[in-house]
């Protein structure tokens, strides 16, 4: 069954049939089946919360028929989260690249459209987990219970996702500042065309980036590099 651009039955199929062990494989393959299917849309918070969605009841479904310990079901569960995660953190950085050539073309922060694309990358890690949380309540109780430990762990170590979407708010907020410094003008004409088409543009820049379907890597935590994991600020 095909989903909000997932192929729900391959991955209810793989974690129906995984063993804890094999981490890796169910991370990576719920990073691509993530990734695959925010290329495949415009880059709005409303298309990402919808694939998010399929992918967490997906993998719940899977791991719901998996006969594996409560133990094991968690460490499979936690893979799928961080798969998800490794996905969203492309799709901050795709939106960082766009938002970056609004402002080289002159646009100001508090331009409506740049506000509005900005206040979506600061509010991705939280839609990422009401997504996940509203998604898992109607789980099995076998699952319940694996699924708080996730959502819990995850909550106090940060994510990927949340240090992007900081470091990238800080950087374009320096950024702009600089240019006002500057004394460079706000070309509302230059940027308007850009602005007025920006999920169509972020979508683009996740497509184009060089690593989309080259592999996804595990996503950084907070503290691991200084491009995607600055001190993590909770914005909501």
């Amino acid at each position: 069954m095909i989903k909000s651009g997932i192929d729900q039955d391959a991955l209810i199929d793989m974690f129906a049939e995984a063993s804890a062990k094999q981490g890796e494989k169910l991370r990576k393959a719920v990073a691509d089946a993530t990734l695959k299917a925010l290329q495949g849309r415009e880059l709005t918070l409303d298309n990402v919360r919808k694939v998010i969605k399929s992918v967490t009841q997906a993998t719940s479904a899977g791991a719901e028929k998996n006969p594996a310990s409560a133990v094991d079901i968690e460490a499979m569960l936690r893979k799928a989260f961080d798969g998800m995660d490794s996905a969203l953190l492309k799709a901050v950085e795709a939106n960082r690249k766009a938002l970056q050539q609004l402002v080289d073309q002159g646009a100001g922060l508090r331009e409506t459209q740049v506000k509005a694309a900005l206040d979506g990358v600061e509010k991705m890690e939280d839609m990422f987990f009401k997504t996940v949380g509203k998604a898992v309540q109607g789980v099995g109780a076998p699952l319940q219970g694996p699924w708080e430990q996730v959502l819990k762990a995850m909550k106090l170590e940060g994510t990927a996702t949340g240090a992007g979407a900081a470091q990238t708010v800080e950087d374009l907020m320096a950024q702009t500042q600089n240019a006002l410094r500057q004394g460079r003008a706000t070309s509302l004409r230059a940027s308007q065309a850009l602005m007025d088409s920006y999920s169509a543009m972020v979508s683009g820049v996740l497509i184009g980036m060089s690593d989309a379907l080259g592999g996804s890597t595990a996503p950084a935590k907070a503290s691991a590099s200084p491009k995607a994991a600055a001190t993590k600020t909770r914005t909501r």
